[in-house]
C-alpha cells in the first residue's frame, strides 16, 4: 500500500530518504539538511522565532512534506509564548501519509511533534490542530486559491518548487497576491535568489534584500513589505 501510495505520489527517492517530484524534477528540502535549510531560510529568515505571539500567522506557498510546519511548531512549544499560532499553507500536491512519514522520518527531532499531523493527514483533515499550533492547508492551485483567500499573514515561506522547474508559482501575479494577503510590515523569506523572483516581489510592493544562503546556496532572498 505505502509503495502505491507514494507512486501515485510521483516521487522518486535520492538516498532513499529525500523524496524528489518527478512531476518537476525538484527535490522537497535540501539535500544536506533540510531541517537546517528550514531554520536558516524561513524561521530565521522572517525574524522568527523572536516576532512570535499570541494570533501571529504563517502563511506559506508549498506544503510539501509538512517539514515547515513541524519546525515552526517546534519553535513555538519552545518559545513559552502563550495563545495559538495560525498557519496556513498552499499546496497543489499533497502527498499522501505515508510519503510524508517517510520524509519527516529523516529528522528524528520532528518525530514526537509530526505523530498528531500524520494521524490527522491520514484521516483526511487537512486543518491540523499541534499543541498551540491550528493548521490549514488549502489544496489547489494557488493562482486560484490565494486570490480567494480571505486571510492575511504575518510573515510567508516561499517555498514552491524552483523558480526554473516550476516558474508558476513565481510570477508577478502570484507575488502581488503574497503581498496583497500580507500585514503592512509583514515579511517574507525564501530559499530562491533568482533576479526574476526578487525583482517581482519587489513589484509588488515587498522590500527585497539578499542574505547569504543555506549550504552550498550562497543566496537567499528575505524582505518586508512597506
Amino acid at each position: 500500500m505505502a509503495g502505491g501510495e507514494q507512486a501515485l505520489d510521483g516521487l522518486d527517492w535520492r538516498d532513499g530518504t529525500v523524496p524528489v517530484s518527478c512531476r518537476f524534477d525538484d527535490p522537497y528540502f535540501s539535500l544536506s539538511d533540510g531541517l537546517d535549510e528550514t531554520r536558516h531560510v524561513f524561521l530565521a529568515g522572517n525574524g522568527l522565532p523572536q516576532r512570535l505571539c499570541d494570533g501571529f500567522h504563517v502563511a506559506e506557498l508549498g506544503f510539501g512534506t509538512g517539514l515547515n510546519l513541524l519546525a515552526l511548531a517546534i519553535a513555538w512549544q519552545e518559545s513559552g509564548v502563550a495563545g495559538t499560532l495560525r498557519f496556513t499553507s498552499f499546496e497543489a500536491y499533497p502527498l499522501s501519509a505515508s510519503s510524508m512519514a517517510r520524509a519527516l522520518a529523516a529528522f528524528p527531532e520532528v518525530a514526537e511533534t509530526a505523530v498528531p499531523l500524520l494521524e490527522q493527514w491520514e484521516k483526511g483533515n487537512r486543518t491540523i490542530d499541534l499543541p498551540g499550533v491550528r493548521a490549514e492547508v488549502v489544496v489547489g492551485d494557488a493562482r486560484d486559491t490565494l486570490p480567494a483567500w480571505q486571510g492575511v499573514a504575518d510573515a510567508w515561506f516561499l517555498d514552491g518548487f524552483s523558480p526554473a522547474k516550476n516558474p508558476e508559482m513565481w510570477s508577478d501575479t502570484l507575488m502581488a497576491a503574497v503581498a496583497a494577503h500580507t500585514v503592512p510590515g509583514g515579511t517574507f523569506a525564501t530559499y530562491s535568489a533568482a533576479g526574476h523572483v526578487r525583482r517581482a516581489l519587489a513589484a509588488a510592493g515587498f522590500t527585497v534584500g539578499r542574505r547569504p544562503g543555506h549550504g552550498r546556496k550562497r543566496h537567499m532572498t528575505a524582505g518586508y513589505l512597506e
